[in-house]
C-alpha cells in the first residue's frame, strides 16, 4: 500500500478546538449587519446605519495629512517599540500630563493596538486564576471574553435605570449605582474592577462623588482600576477621570484611551493605557506578547494629530458638532413622545420604545425568535424603517434583558445628513404608537 493510500485510510478528525469559543448562532455585529445587509438587497434601498458606532466621515484632514507624512518616513514603515513611539509618546504626555497636575513619564504610558488591545494587556498583565473582577452592567461586550480568557472570572453589579424611564426622558446621572450593592459582590478573590465613563450605551458621566466611593472602595480593599475612558473627549457635561482624584486612587488606577474615537478613525488601532510607573510595565509586558507592537503609521499621524489638537480648537468643535447631531437626531423622539436618556458623554443614544406597538403577527426570523424582545424591535425597525440600531440587551445578562429590552441604540456618529434622512424614516412610527 503506497503512502498515500495508509494517509487516506486514516482519520480525517481534527484536534479539538479550544471550548471557550462556541461557533453555534451568530454574534450581535454579524446578526445585524447581515440583516442590514439582506434588506438592502431585498429593497434596493440603502439603510440608515446607525447601529455599529463606527464613524461615516474620515478623520480631520490635519490627522490625515499627518498619516500621508509618516508614509514617506522610512523608519515610521517598520516595528515600533513594543511601549510605542517616542513621538506618540511624548504627544500623549503633552496632552494628558494638565490633567494629573504634573509631567506623565514614559513609564506611565503604554501604546497598544487599539483600546481593547489595551485592556486586555490589563487583563492579561494582572489577572490569574480564580481572580474576579467587577463590572458593571449594562457593559461593552468585549470585556467579559478579553477577562475570561486572561483566566479571571466576572462578577456584575448593576447601573440602575431611574424606576420610570419608560415614561419620562431622563439624564445620564439619573442611572445610579447602589454603593451596598456593590461593595456586598466584592471578595477575598476580587482584584479588579472595571468602569466605562462615558458610558457605552447608556451616555451617562460618573460624577466626582460616584468616582470617589468606587476609588475608596479600591483602596479598602485593594482593588485595581481600570478606567475605560476612550470617550474622554466628547463629553457634554465635566469628565472626571477618576486617577486624578487622589495620589492613592491614581497609583492604583490604570486609564484606556482611543484614538480611533478621538480622531473618528476606528481602523487605525491605536488605544494606550496610562497609570502608575508600578502597573504600566506589565501592561506593556503583555502587550508585547499579544501584538509586540502597534501600526507604526498611525502612530505617528496620532501623534502629529494630538499635537495640532492642542492649538487647534479641534476637540471643543467637535463637541460642539455632536451637540448639533444630537439636536438632529432627538427632534423625533420629542415628536413622538418616546423617552430617551439625555447623552451626557459619548456618542450614542439609548431610545426606550416601549410606546411603539410592533404588529403582533410580524413575522421574524428564527435568530430574532429566539433573542430578548429589543433584538426584534431592531429587526423590524432594519426592515420596516431602513433604520439600523443595536439591541443593548447584549450588554447585559440573560437574566437582566428586562431591564432594556423595550430599548434600542443608536450611534450618532454618522454625517448630519444620514441623521436627517433616519429621522424622516422614523416619523413612520407614529401610526404604531397609541
Amino acid at each position: 500500500m503506497s503512502v498515500r493510500s495508509q494517509i487516506r485510510r486514516m482519520s480525517t478528525k481534527l484536534p479539538t478546538h479550544n471550548p471557550y469559543f462556541k461557533l453555534s448562532g451568530k454574534d450581535i455585529w454579524t446578526l445585524i449587519n447581515e440583516t442590514a445587509a439582506q434588506a438592502e438587497a431585498d429593497t434596493g434601498k440603502k439603510v440608515v446605519n446607525l447601529g455599529q458606532g463606527f464613524f461615516s466621515y474620515s478623520p480631520p484632514p490635519f490627522a490625515i495629512q499627518a498619516a500621508k507624512d509618516a508614509l514617506d518616513n522610512p523608519m515610521a514603515n517598520q516595528y515600533s517599540p513594543s511601549r510605542g513611539r517616542p513621538s506618540l509618546v511624548q504627544a500623549l504626555s503633552r496632552t494628558f500630563s494638565p490633567f494629573y497636575g504634573r509631567t506623565l513619564t514614559p513609564d506611565e504610558i503604554a501604546v497598544t493596538t487599539g483600546a481593547n488591545e489595551g485592556m486586555f494587556s490589563c487583563f492579561v498583565g494582572f489577572l490569574e486564576p480564580e481572580d474576579e473582577v467587577i463590572v458593571f452592567e449594562p457593559f461593552f461586550d468585549q470585556y467579559i471574553p478579553n477577562i475570561e480568557l486572561a483566566g479571571a472570572k466576572v462578577v456584575y453589579a448593576q447601573i440602575h435605570p431611574p424606576k420610570d424611564f419608560d415614561t419620562r426622558t431622563v439624564d445620564g446621572d439619573e442611572w445610579f449605582i447602589d454603593f451596598e450593592e456593590l461593595e456586598s459582590k466584592i471578595t477575598a478573590k476580587t482584584k479588579m474592577i472595571v468602569l466605562n465613563s462615558p458610558h457605552n450605551p447608556i451616555g451617562k458621566v460618573f460624577t466626582r462623588e460616584e468616582l470617589l466611593k468606587i476609588g475608596e472602595l479600591a483602596i479598602k480593599h485593594n482593588l485595581l482600576i481600570i478606567s475605560d475612558e476612550v470617550y474622554e473627549n466628547l463629553y457634554y457635561k465635566k469628565h472626571i477621570r477618576v486617577a486624578t482624584l487622589s495620589p492613592e486612587i491614581g497609583e492604583r488606577t490604570l486609564t484606556i484611551g482611543s484614538a480611533g474615537k478621538s480622531f473618528a478613525a476606528t481602523g487605525w488601532r491605536i488605544g494606550w493605557v496610562i497609570g502608575s510607573e508600578k502597573l504600566v510595565p506589565y501592561v506593556t509586558a503583555a502587550h508585547t506578547r499579544i501584538c509586540f507592537s502597534s501600526p507604526s503609521v498611525f502612530q505617528e499621524a496620532v501623534g502629529s494629530a494630538f499635537d495640532q489638537a492642542l492649538t487647534n480648537g479641534y476637540f471643543e468643535k467637535t463637541r460642539q458638532e455632536y451637540l448639533h447631531k444630537y439636536a438632529i437626531f432627538t427632534k423625533v423622539f420629542e415628536e413622538l413622545g418616546l423617552p430617551y436618556t439625555k447623552a451626557e458623554g459619548g456618542y450614542f443614544l439609548l431610545v426606550n420604545f416601549k410606546k411603539v406597538n410592533v404588529p403582533e403577527d410580524y413575522e421574524f426570523p428564527p435568530d430574532f425568535q429566539t433573542r430578548a424582545k429589543d433584538f426584534r424591535l431592531a429587526y423590524w425597525l432594519i426592515r420596516e424603517f431602513g433604520v439600523v440600531s443595536i439591541p443593548p440587551s447584549e450588554f447585559y445578562l440573560e437574566e437582566h434583558t428586562h431591564v432594556v429590552e423595550d430599548c434600542l441604540r443608536f450611534a450618532v456618529c454618522k454625517d448630519d445628513h444620514l441623521l436627517e434622512e433616519a429621522v424622516e424614516r422614523l416619523r413612520g412610527l407614529s401610526k404604531y404608537i397609541n
